[in-house]
């Protein structure tokens, strides 16, 4: 991938960009996410989490007028837990109808093919890391940073859970002290719904909203989200 990063045709560091999440149950809002600029699909909220299922929710949404991003969360940071190789078939037989993916930086090198062969394919890759219970120290976030990039990530994702002022006062510092290198990050929790909005002043690429049922505490309505980041970041 060359020049600016980009999912499918939307550029990336102009302005956060809003990403739409769901699974299944979602794929009908998924497509009519007016306010949208990019679509997650969860393969791991799935109740029929098989490969033909998967692809062709992915066939109709690769269809419409947004990138999509295709997911599959590892139980231990909030997906539905789902068996590693379900994971791998997911991701292998989904890869050609995503215009990126998102992975765990813990599962990187186990899924390196996975990685080579979506870079490859000129799709963007996020390598991410979630924190359901809280915001690890400074240095473990920048650590993750330099570990994603090395494993092949052109955007770091991390994603804490605020139980303080003082998590999201550290969460930005990372955000900050992270640049230039590509990253996305905003905190889970009634209290990190600031930086949901906030965090792209500090160079956060990516935020995330629902169009149903939330995919992580603390997300707000896309239609919400999208009315707040106009007036944050005027076009």
């Amino acid at each position: 991938m060359s020049g600016r990063l980009r999912i499918g045709d939307v550029v990336l560091g102009e302005r956060p960009r809003l990403v739409a999440a769901g699974g299944d149950a979602e794929v009908d809002a998924l497509l009519a996410a007016d306010g949208a600029d990019v679509l997650e699909l969860r393969a791991d909220l799935f109740d029929d989490a098989r490969p033909g299922a998967v692809t062709a929710a992915l066939a109709r949404l690769h269809g419409g007028p947004r990138p999509v991003i295709l997911t599959v969360r590892r139980a231990s940071e909030g997906g539905r837990g789902l068996p590693e190789e379900r994971r791998r078939e997911l991701y292998d037989a989904g890869l050609e109808h995503a215009h990126a993916i998102d992975l765990e930086i813990a599962s990187a090198e186990a899924f390196a093919t996975l990685v080579q062969r979506a870079r490859d394919g000129g799709r963007l890759v996020i390598l991410s890391a979630h924190f359901p219970d809280g915001t690890p120290p400074l240095g473990t976030l920048l650590g993750l940073v330099a570990r994603a990039e090395a494993l092949g990530a052109h955007v770091t994702k991390l994603v804490t859970t605020a139980t303080s002022m003082a998590d999201l006062r550290l969460l930005l510092e990372a955000t900050l002290a992270a640049q230039p290198r590509p990253v996305a990050t905003f905190a889970m929790g009634p209290l990190g719904v600031a930086s949901r909005i906030a965090f792209g002043l500090a160079g956060s690429l990516l935020t995330y909203g629902c169009v149903g049922r939330p995919t992580a505490p603390g997300q707000l309505p896309v239609r919400e989200l999208r009315t707040w980041l106009d007036r944050f970041y005027p076009a």
